[in-house]
């Protein structure tokens, strides 16, 4: 692995979805609201279930999905840093069900400390995952300032009747992730350059990896909601999914699965600051969680999978869909009758 002359890591304090605003600090913020939200029955989806994206009614059968997503660098080189915000933002609407349409950059740039031709390989990088999903990058918004961040606001489409939500869940619905853990941990060993090289492809490998199969689940009506797991760790989208459907969440403790070598790192006691910052947020909420089994729980996802609710009556005929897509996923519990812990780990 061939390190860069500039690391981009080092002009980031926290990186990739790790820089989210901490849970307990981003909520009182939007509690600190002076104004009445405008009243709008065409929005189905906003601010008040803390779902991925927006969606807006347009007609009697299709609605429009828009999200923007953005955060300092993950890795340092700036091609892969452009891929993988990318594949970020695209991912909040796939976990809506939905279909992107087309994308505008959202870019921060240092420009007198790291070169401007590095923000055009970030570009590309973004260019290039665009491509891959089918749209274009029509265009963007750059300013210059003192950290490089870079994002995209993604414009989508779906038809009503395949909307998922991340609050949709019913009792006995299966969970299902489609991407093993870690992504925060390999980010914090390459940060630290402690990271192997293989390690180093494995994160640029998920981490990269578009959401697109999101699309097809919003097509099967078993599924019944859906989110991404991001900086929040699979903790935070559990408790917000399980609250959302005023469910419990029982999670299997040994199925959640980890990127090949992050259990190296975790007993080194290298993962992301942010890890302790997500799991004071959510430990009040959840129960069995034991040691350093918290850093699976709890470390911030950059780009992780897709975490859906599946009717357990659908399991045979969602898992033979899977298959018809090469997609792997993994089963890590199910949502029960509401209890008063919101994610119970057995």
């Amino acid at each position: 692995m061939e390190k860069p002359t500039i690391r981009l890591t080092q002009f980031s304090e926290g990186s990739g979805c790790g820089c989210k605003i901490a849970p307990a600090v981003l909520d009182s913020i939007l509690a600190n609201r002076k104004s009445v939200d405008l009243v709008d029955t065409q929005l189905l989806v906003g601010n008040s279930s803390k779902d991925d994206a927006a969606v807006y009614q347009v007609n009697d059968t299709v609605a429009m999905i828009n999200t923007v997503d953005f955060f300092t660098p993950i890795v340092d080189d700036a091609y892969d840093f452009g891929r993988i915000a990318a594949a970020n933002a695209l991912s909040d609407v796939f976990a809506m069900g939905g279909q992107p349409l087309f994308a505008n950059a959202i870019l921060s740039w240092p420009v007198e400390k790291i070169d401007p031709l590095l923000a055009s390989e970030v570009l590309e990088g973004g260019r290039e995952i665009c491509h891959k999903a089918g749209i274009p990058l029509a265009g963007g918004h750059s300013i210059a300032a003192k950290d490089p961040i870079f994002g995209l606001s993604v414009n989508g489409i779906i038809h009503l009747d395949n909307i998922k939500t991340n609050k949709g869940a019913q009792d006995g619905d299966l969970i299902y992730i489609t991407k093993p853990l870690g992504i925060g941990v390999l980010a914090t060993a390459l940060k630290r350059d402690k990271i192997k090289e293989d390690d180093y492809t494995n994160m640029i490998f998920y981490a990269t990896q578009i959401n697109s199969i999101g699309k097809d689940f919003g097509l099967l009506e078993y599924v019944h909601a859906m989110t991404d797991v991001t900086g929040f760790g699979v903790l935070g989208h559990l408790v917000e999914m399980a609250e959302g459907a005023r469910l419990t969440a029982v999670i299997q403790g040994n199925s959640l699965p980890l990127i090949e070598g992050v259990s190296d790192y975790i007993s080194q006691f290298v993962f992301p600051d942010n890890t302790y910052r997500n799991w004071n947020a959510y430990s009040g909420k959840s129960e069995g969680i034991v040691g350093m089994e918290l850093v699976k729980f709890c470390d911030p996802q950059t780009n992780g999978g897709l975490m859906v609710a599946v009717d357990p009556k659908s399991q045979k005929v969602f898992e033979s869909v899977l298959e018809q897509h090469q997609q792997k996923a993994w089963l890590i519990g199910e949502f029960n009758t509401q209890s008063a812990t919101v994610v119970k780990v057995v």
